[in-house]
């Protein structure tokens, strides 16, 4: 039986996001119980070879800033704008209401 890396743990962790929502790579690392764990997220994300089907762009700094994205911030803000999710200066507006609660 193939026991998943993390970068397989972190990308069924993203499916969850919902389009116009966004998570936090810190988010998603206590999602997977490996709270200090966000920089490794940040570089699952990077290699994610699904995207956008599971959506790395959904994923942002804990305070609101895009933060990087394989194919480029301008494609990440692009991404999030199609899915109603406002954007200004590289940083998501009414971050509080968009931000997505993993249970």
């Amino acid at each position: 039986m193939h026991q998943k890396s993390f970068n397989e743990k972190v990308w069924d962790v993203l499916r969850m996001v919902p389009s116009g929502k966004v998570s936090t790579y810190k988010a998603i690392a206590i999602a997977l119980g490996k709270p200090d764990s966000a920089r490794a997220v940040g570089n699952a994300c990077n290699k994610n070879p699904f995207s956008p089907e599971v959506p790395c762009h959904r994923v942002v700094k804990s305070n609101g800033e895009l933060g990087g994205f394989a194919k480029g911030t301008k494609k990440k803000a692009r991404l999030l704008e199609k899915e109603g999710i406002k954007i200004k200066n590289s940083k998501i507006l009414n971050f509080d209401k968009v931000i997505f609660k993993f249970k």
